[in-house]
Parts: structure tokens; C-alpha cells; sequence
């Protein structure tokens, strides 16, 4: 497996165990008696505050993978992986440490972590785009 593949199935890997996170305290609060299945707001801010940061850890790795997930399944898809592969894993290392960065706290010096980390995800990303785009069009 190439560095391209195993960024993608580390990033699906990671936004789903932040998934089954959720699951498993709303279902705990479910089962246990202390909540109606229905009652939970989408956000994650009635359970906790860090029910909270989890929702939204979840939404923003969701919200991120069609520019990366979509860039690296083009590069699969293509046979363009040459162009993925060097920077992959530091793509999914920045998406691992924004979201646990997002789980620890809203800090401002923490929250500044997150972005930086974000920025690295979204440069690399414009960085792959420019290339599979020069490669295309080339």
C-alpha cells in the first residue's frame, strides 16, 4: 500500500472512531436511562463540553474530506500518486493533531494549534491541486 492509499484509509479510519466516540456516549447515556434517543442536539452541547468539541471534530473532518479525501482518491483513481505520496502522511498526521487538539480544549493558544495544523492540510491540498492540474493539462 502506498503512502497516498494509507492516508486515506487512515483518514476514513480516524473520522469513523470519532463517529463510534459519539455512538458510544450517547448510546451509554441512552441505555443507562439518563436520555431519550431523540433528545441529543446535533451539536454535542447538552451532553458535555467535550460532547461538544467531539461533535465538532467529527463535522470538521467530515467537512474537510472532499478537498482531501477527494484529492487523494484523484490520485489513486489517476495513477497520480507520485504527486500525493511525499506529503500523505504529514497531511494525516496535521488532521490527527487539528482534531486532538479540537478534543483537549478551546483555549485560545490551543484553538491558534488547530489552525496552524489546518493550514498545513489546506496549503498541502492547493500544493496537490496545482500539481495534478499542471499534470493534467501538461
Amino acid at each position: 500500500m502506498n503512502e497516498t492509499a494509507l492516508a486515506l484509509i487512515g483518514y476514513i479510519f480516524w473520522s469513523m472512531l470519532l463517529l463510534a466516540w459519539i455512538v458510544v456516549i450517547r448510546g451509554y447515556l441512552t441505555v443507562a436511562g439518563n436520555r431519550a434517543a431523540n433528545s441529543f442536539q446535533t451539536d454535542g452541547t447538552d451532553v458535555s463540553p467535550f460532547s461538544g468539541r467531539l461533535c465538532r471534530a467529527h463535522a470538521n473532518s467530515f467537512e474537510a474530506f472532499p478537498y482531501i479525501g477527494g484529492i487523494l482518491i484523484l490520485a489513486l483513481v489517476t495513477n497520480l500518486t507520485e504527486v500525493t505520496n511525499s506529503l500523505a502522511l504529514v497531511v494525516l498526521g496535521a488532521r490527527l493533531i487539528q482534531s486532538t487538539a479540537h478534543l483537549i480544549s478551546t483555549s485560545a493558544q490551543v484553538v491558534q494549534i488547530r489552525f496552524f495544523f489546518f493550514l498545513v492540510q489546506l496549503v498541502i491540498c492547493f500544493y496537490w491541486s496545482i500539481q495534478m492540474i499542471l499534470q493534467f493539462i501538461g
